[in-house]
């Protein structure tokens, strides 16, 4: 049996009408602010809507069916169509004219990886920054559908086990409990990121930039409406501490966000993964702040210390900046490259932690980490009773044997990947820290890097070629890897 080639273009049709309308709320913002860039959205979300009404009247007589090679298409066209038309907006209204940097800022948006090629934010009309972060947000909304109702069926890098904790589907044909599920966890979502939004106006924000940070922070992307990101607010540490939790939030599993609306907080606590991913974050971050707080070479400037001193300031840093990475939102509050070398390769190191499955985060993902060093603990077990048969648990129950080979296959891939990424970068001339920092940011939806694309710096000192290359490997690690790299495999589009 072939394609079914109408679904997926059908599908194609309904993303772009989606990707209209929130292009219309974003024209909405800019006739607020009379930002003189209002028709140019509006006409940006007429042609989009418009390809996307065709695309659905011609194959409105489509078999409702989508199999497994169906649904690697519609996953990895879905991203590039919604990329491809989010440029829109950015070329209309002249904001970004060129098409390499329109796409790469499009595409850093869906994939909420956060890395930008604006030199001066803040300069943007309020219709182009509020189109930026809804970028990020309705990215962030995407993922969450993906590890709910997508990879599960796909057999993605392990995704199998989340599936498990969510209901997933029992079939070919989406299960209709998957779209209740859905629908909790972006109700769940949606007031994450209204909660938010309230806290940061009381703690002193304006309403457009507390709106745009939420929903930057939810989709753990990382667009600021400041060029210096969050330390803009490095004097007013509430607003900082609230972000903080919000990008916690946003790199935990939201399932655990809906059993705790439940009040189901056992589910919470006997959660491993959620377990990990606090200890990671508190014990990085009392490293990271101790390592700031005793090192003489850490600038002042870093601090900004307030009533609470040295003390507050260095914990709050550490503590905001692991967050941020670790969560691959991203955002900024100090350099972290110039603390110290040290600290230099510690945050490098975390751009491969990742959150949790079932988040809006990037990343590798805690959960597969703490599969594969079970994993590997075990085979010194397995090596002594090699007749022995030693399974890996995880949530006190049985990992199945084909799960952990996909996890350290998808591992091995990442890795791979990072090397010819970073590779990519050096061919192209940028420098061994720039390269890796920005192979290993871009892959893990991170944002900031390091050398010349650190986080006080942008991403549009890097070639035409170094953007298109740093964008198929933010769209790469978004996607999971498998659900992009097998589309450029021969036998996936041989006839079965």
């Amino acid at each position: 049996m072939g394609l079914n080639s109408k679904i997926i273009i059908h599908l194609m049709g309904l993303l772009l009408l989606c990707n209209g309308f929130f292009m219309l709320i974003a024209a909405f913002v800019s006739g607020i602010y009379k930002d003189g860039v209002t028709l140019d959205i509006t006409l940006a979300a007429i042609v989009t809507m418009l390809i996307g009404v065709l695309a659905m009247f011609y194959t409105r007589g489509h078999k409702k069916e989508v199999k497994r090679k169906e649904g690697y298409i519609i996953v990895t066209f879905g991203w590039l169509v919604m990329s491809a038309s989010g440029m829109f907006p950015y070329l209309f209204s002249d904001a970004i004219p060129d098409v390499t940097n329109a796409f790469f800022e499009t595409i850093s948006g869906y994939t909420t990886t956060g890395a930008s090629i604006l030199d001066d934010i803040e300069s943007m009309p309020e219709g182009i920054l509020f189109w930026r972060s809804l970028t990020h947000w309705i990215g962030g909304m995407g993922i969450i559908v993906l590890a709910i109702a997508i990879l599960p069926l796909l057999g993605i890098g392990g995704m199998q086990l989340f599936a498990a904790e969510a209901p997933g589907p029992s079939s070919d044909k989406l299960h209709p409990r998957i779209t209740d599920t859905a629908k909790r966890l972006w109700f769940i979502y949606l007031g994450y990121t209204v909660a938010e939004t309230i806290l940061l106006k009381l703690a002193g924000m304006s309403f457009f930039d507390a709106i745009n940070h939420s929903l930057a922070t939810l989709s753990t992307g990382g667009f600021s409406t400041k060029n210096a990101s969050l330390a803009y607010w490095n004097n007013q540490p509430i607003i900082q501490y609230i972000v903080i939790f919000f990008m916690f939030l946003a790199g935990s599993n939201f399932v655990l966000s809906y059993f705790a609306f439940k009040g189901k907080i056992q589910r919470i606590i006997k959660d491993e993964e959620f377990k990990y991913y606090t200890i990671f974050i508190v014990l990085f971050a009392i490293v990271s702040a101790l390592v700031i707080y005793f090192n003489a070479n850490v600038p002042l400037s870093d601090y900004h210390p307030m009533v609470w001193g040295k003390e507050e300031s260095s914990f709050r840093h550490a503590l905001f900046q692991v967050v941020a990475v670790i969560t691959t939102t991203g955002f900024v509050s100090a350099d972290f490259t110039s603390w110290t070398p040290f600290l230099t390769v510690f945050f490098f190191g975390l751009f491969f932690l990742g959150g949790s499955a079932g988040s809006t985060a990037g990343g590798i993902k805690v959960m597969r980490h703490l599969l594969i060093i079970k994993n590997g603990l075990l085979e010194f077990k397995r090596t002594l009773h090699p007749n022995a048969i030693i399974p890996v648990r995880y949530n006190n129950k049985t990992v199945q044997e084909h799960i952990v080979y996909n996890i350290i296959a998808f591992f091995v891939l990442y890795m791979l990947l990072f090397i010819i990424g970073s590779l990519g970068l050096g061919f192209l001339g940028l420098d061994f820290q720039s390269a890796i920092g920005g192979a290993a940011s871009s892959l893990g939806n991170v944002g900031p890097a390091l050398g010349s694309l650190n986080p006080i710096s942008n991403f549009n000192s890097l070639p035409d070629a170094g953007k298109w290359w740093c964008g198929f490997l933010m769209l790469a690690g978004r996607l999971e890897l498998f659900t992009v790299l097998i589309l450029l495999t021969p036998y996936f589009w041989k006839s079965t």
